[in-house]
């Protein structure tokens, strides 16, 4: 999903560990792994268990690609078994942060989920999620067309508010474009295992019937589930759909909770027309393009307090980019800006954030692989 960020220069071993996500709910390993990281200090717990597995890291979420089946002639579902502290109890909905090891870089982006949180106790403990492939996207293209079983992947824990609850609403309308399905076939595929398909309305866009992702199950969900109504435009030929007459399509559908997830002109215009018809607390909308970042600031000196090294870095480098360089010893996770793993004390100067452009004031906790130096400052490592 487009909340991405950032290419990696180089793969570090670093010392200090961020919390690894799931040891609430998983207290036995965890307490596995704190005995193996007592009996081999000094050195990394991580270099022993990867020689018997290479999904055991006590620094990072890891996952191994298992299968890779075409859906469309431009996009692929990959099947993911992820590794220690992964939480399979996701919602619907959600996406995960994926990174990619390629021609020596770590390439990371984020994808909708499209399995099913329900059922995942059993032995496979796998996930999926599927990718269209990108002019522009080097990732996207690279998973649809290179990635190949048994390839290990860094992986970010399950996020996003475009979920679905449980119980579902008496009434849903799913509006789709695109790979703007991948989403909300999580949620449908777990209201078809909840036995909770009633009354569901999905209008979906594609190019053509032959392009559209999933086309054959959503047929087959169709006619096997009176109370799922698919409307399939193919727009290369109907043209696109006009949300302003969308009560042709669905004549009730101010009455229906609404999941949206597509091109941000559809998301766009049904912004207006939900809020025009009095009904926006209706709308549950999902982007997958992020903001454009705001104009970069002057860059600065970066001194990292405990070692007391420093480095002078430029407007567009991360404080986890510039540290590395420096050879400071990072805290690392998702380096993406999800996971949280990276966060340190900000102890003077300021720094901004890539992705919004916000500045972050002395005494703040900034994610350090997603905040650049703003002038000079001093950070807590």
């Amino acid at each position: 999903m487009g909340k991405k960020y950032a290419a990696i220069t180089a793969e570090v071993i670093d010392t200090k560990r961020p919390t690894v996500a799931g040891t609430d709910r998983h207290p036995g390993w965890h307490a596995v792994r704190k005995i193996v990281e007592r009996v081999t200090t000094p050195l990394l717990p991580d270099d022993y268990l990867q020689l018997a597995n290479p999904l055991w890291s006590a620094r990072e979420l890891r996952g191994r690609i298992l299968q890779v089946h075409r859906e469309t002639e431009d996009s692929a579902t990959l099947v993911i078994k992820p590794g220690w502290g992964f939480s399979f109890d996701y919602l619907p909905g959600q996406y995960i942060g994926i990174g990619l090891l390629v021609d020596g870089r770590w390439r990371w982006r984020s994808y909708s989920l499209t399995s099913s949180p329900v059922g995942s106790s059993g032995s496979a403990r796998t996930v999926t999620i599927t990718v269209k492939a990108m002019p522009e996207g080097f990732l996207s293209t690279h998973l649809v067309a290179g990635a190949a079983p048994g390839t290990i992947v860094r992986l970010a824990a399950p996020q996003g508010h475009f979920v679905l609850p449980d119980p579902a609403p008496p009434s849903i309308l799913f509006l789709t474009a695109g790979s703007g399905i991948t989403p909300v076939l999580s949620m449908l595929r777990t209201l078809v295992r909840r036995n909770q398909i009633t009354d569901i309305v999905h209008v979906h866009s594609a190019p053509t019937e032959a392009a559209a992702m999933f086309g054959a199950e959503l047929a087959a969900l169709a006619e096997n589930h009176p109370g799922y109504r698919l409307s399939l435009r193919a727009t290369r030929a109907e043209g696109r759909l006009d949300l302003g007459r969308l009560g042709e399509e669905v004549p009730d559908w101010r009455e229906r909770q609404t999941w949206a997830c597509g091109p941000a002109a559809m998301l766009n215009q049904a912004e207006k027309v939900w809020s025009t018809a009095g009904v926006g607390e209706r709308l549950h909308l999902e982007r997958f393009a992020v903001s454009k970042a705001a104009p970069a600031g002057a860059g600065g000196v970066v001194t990292f307090a405990r070692s007391g090294k420093s480095v002078n870095a430029d407007a567009a480098t991360s404080v986890m980019d510039a540290g590395e360089g420096a050879g400071v010893q990072m805290p690392f996770g998702c380096r993406m800006g999800i996971c949280q793993s990276c966060v340190v004390e900000l102890v003077d100067g300021h720094v901004r954030d890539l992705r919004t452009g916000r500045e972050h004031e002395p005494g703040s906790r900034i994610q350090t692989c997603v905040s650049a130096a703003s002038g000079d400052c001093v950070v807590n490592n």
